[in-house]
């Protein structure tokens, strides 16, 4: 194993394990470095050649990436939702055109053999409460070593942004087991359930998976603070209710699936 990938989707937990696993200085320095949206920020940190356009090599970016997200020991680390794989993949087939289709052939000479952590949530509806909070409010999470952030408007309850959140995620979820089976990778699982209820034994579960030892005396560290408060469950219970009033008025509208 040269590198390993966090396939997730958006409030899974997936910044809690970033943070346990760079935390380890063993298991590379996962972040979501091929996030498009954040390729420019990325770039200019790096301080990465750009044509006056903006436009930059992506042999040089994935070579700077790999160097950032590396730990002593060579293991390189990156966290990628499921929007990103298709544009991730569609990027590396233009520095390696002779494997362009094979999407794991790519992967695999980008950064090495590579092995996938599947980080998933049982519960979506909470999965899509949670992200329909941070998109209006923009807190997205918290350090135990940062003041509580100040949300950019206060939180307003939406039944038909929540519902589509619940699609979308059960989407990408799909989409993610599609992928695994189409290119022949059995991930390994991480549920965020018990990601909450223990990070520091799933991060050791999930180095011995990866095959890499934590040097004797070195602690995982736990850097985020949970968010999820009563108001969450409140617009859950609301949701809920909502949903059983819209099923009474028309039946047979499918939407059970959300429950």
């Amino acid at each position: 194993m040269d590198s390993y990938l966090i396939c997730a989707t958006p409030r899974t937990g997936s910044t809690l394990l970033c943070g346990l696993m760079a935390s380890t200085r063993v298991a590379g320095q996962p972040e979501s470095y091929f996030r498009q949206p954040d390729e420019q920020l990325w770039a200019a940190r790096w301080d990465i050649g750009r044509s006056s356009d903006g436009v930059f090599e992506f042999s040089e970016f994935v070579r700077v990436a790999l160097a950032a997200g590396r730990t002593e020991n060579g293991v390189f680390a990156a966290r990628i939702m499921w929007g990103t794989m298709d544009y991730l993949v569609d990027r590396l087939a233009t520095v390696f055109p002779t494997l362009a289709g094979g999407d794991l052939d790519l992967l695999n000479q980008a950064f090495g053999h590579t092995d996938f952590i599947y980080l998933h949530r049982d519960d979506v509806l909470a999965q899509a409460v949670s992200w329909h909070r941070a998109e209006q409010t923009n807190v997205w999470h918290q350090t135990d070593q940062e003041e509580s952030k100040q949300a950019e408007q206060e939180p307003r309850f939406d039944f038909d942004q929540i519902c589509k959140f619940v699609q979308m995620i059960e989407e990408h979820n799909s989409a993610w087991r599609a992928w695994f089976d189409s290119v022949g990778i059995q991930p390994y699982m991480v549920r965020y359930e018990d990601l909450d209820a223990d990070p520091v034994g799933v991060a050791c579960e999930i180095l011995e998976f990866l095959g890499l030892k934590l040097p004797p005396g070195r602690p995982i560290k736990t850097r985020q603070r949970r968010l999820a408060d009563e108001l969450n469950t409140q617009w859950i219970n609301r949701y809920r209710a909502e949903l059983t009033k819209r099923l009474v008025v028309s039946s047979g509208s499918g939407k059970d699936k959300f429950v």
